[in-house]
This record gives C-alpha cells, sequence and structure tokens, in this order.
C-alpha cells in the first residue's frame, strides 16, 4: 500500500494525515505505531511531543496532574498547536503522518474536527479520523497494567476516572478501531486511502 492518494482533480498524490483519537489506555500509541510503520508515515504523538515542556510547567504550576484544570488549561492549546504545526510541515513536503492524542474536543466537535482537518487538507494531506475505543474494564487492566507517572491522578480513582470518561464515538466521519479485537491492519490501511 502507498500513505498516498492519487487526487483526481489535480492528478497530484495526497499524503494520508491519520489522526488516532481515543481515551488514556486504550492503545493509542500502538495503533499509531503500527499503522505509521505500515504507511511509511511520520509517528507524532502528542506526549512524545510535548512532554519535556509539559514537565518545566508542571514544575513551575506546582501540578503534575496533567488532566488536571491548572495544567491542562495553561498547557493543552499549545501542545495540540505543536502537533499541529509539525504535521503540517511533513504533509507540505508530501510526507505522510499518523497523530496521536486523545483529541477530545476534536472528536465531540463537528466545528473543532473541521478545524483540525482543515488544517491538515490545507497543508495538503487527506485527514481521516481514526477512533480507538475499547471497553472501560480493557482501559482499566491496561491503566493499571502500564502505571505510568502521567496516569497517577487516574489511577489514584480509577473508578471515578472511568466513570467520566465519553466513550461515545466521535461526532465526525471516523473509521473506528476496537482495540481490544485482533486488528485489521489491511482494512484500515484500505479505509484511509479512501
Amino acid at each position: 500500500m502507498t500513505p498516498m492518494t492519487r487526487d483526481q482533480s489535480s492528478g497530484g498524490v495526497v499524503p494520508t494525515a491519520a489522526v488516532v483519537a481515543g481515551p488514556a489506555g486504550v492503545g493509542k500509541t500502538t495503533l499509531a505505531a503500527t499503522l505509521a510503520a505500515r504507511l511509511g508515515a511520520a509517528l507524532l504523538d502528542l506526549d512524545t511531543a510535548t512532554a519535556p515542556l509539559v514537565e518545566v510547567v508542571a514544575g513551575l504550576l506546582g501540578s503534575d496532574d496533567l488532566d488536571g484544570a491548572a495544567l491542562a488549561g495553561a498547557t493543552r492549546a499549545a501542545r495540540y498547536e505543536v502537533l499541529l504545526a509539525v504535521a503540517e510541515d511533513c504533509l507540505r513536503c508530501g510526507t505522510p503522518v499518523v497523530l496521536v492524542a486523545p483529541f477530545t474536543a476534536e472528536r465531540a466537535s463537528g466545528p473543532a474536527w473541521a478545524g483540525l482537518g482543515g488544517r491538515l487538507a490545507g497543508a495538503g494531506g487527506r485527514p481521516t479520523l481514526v477512533w480507538a475505543h475499547a471497553p472501560r474494564e480493557v482501559l482499566r487492566e491496561r491503566l493499571v497494567r502500564r502505571g505510568a507517572g502521567r496516569d497517577a491522578a487516574k489511577l489514584a480513582d480509577l473508578d471515578a476516572h472511568l466513570s467520566r470518561l465519553d466513550l461515545t464515538p466521535p461526532v465526525a466521519p471516523h473509521v473506528a478501531v476496537d482495540t481490544s479485537a485482533p486488528l485489521d491492519l489491511e482494512g484500515l490501511a484500505a479505509a484511509l486511502r479512501g
């Protein structure tokens, strides 16, 4: 499979811009890495791209709860801006991308998704929202097993965290991937080709 699709209107090729979204513990990073390797795409992970700077801000604010109002409020917009700016640079060079982040606002709001998708398309990409989902029991097991520092606040009251999760599918058109089932990589790749 090629990570590009032919643009019938111009005759050129359009790089894939897969946006992998979902809750913590669902397996977004694993899915995105597998997909990026299959597509020969740049893997752009929100945590990897922004963690060192978030740690600096967390130290300044005295809060390490990435989901807490203080830290999330101070960093969310900037973190996503970094991810999108790097994706746009890659797409302008003709490099396909796989972005991975919760994209909570973008999957819950048509206008928010349209803004994100519009930016990726404006940079020359073909955006597709990939919704990674799994049952709450699977999320519980994975969060406990990985025991990551970034999950400390979630793990402190896991039942409350899981009960607050919005696991409804995105409002925007998307490709759904149940990460608790075997991955149909070829089917997913075909869906991204359009």
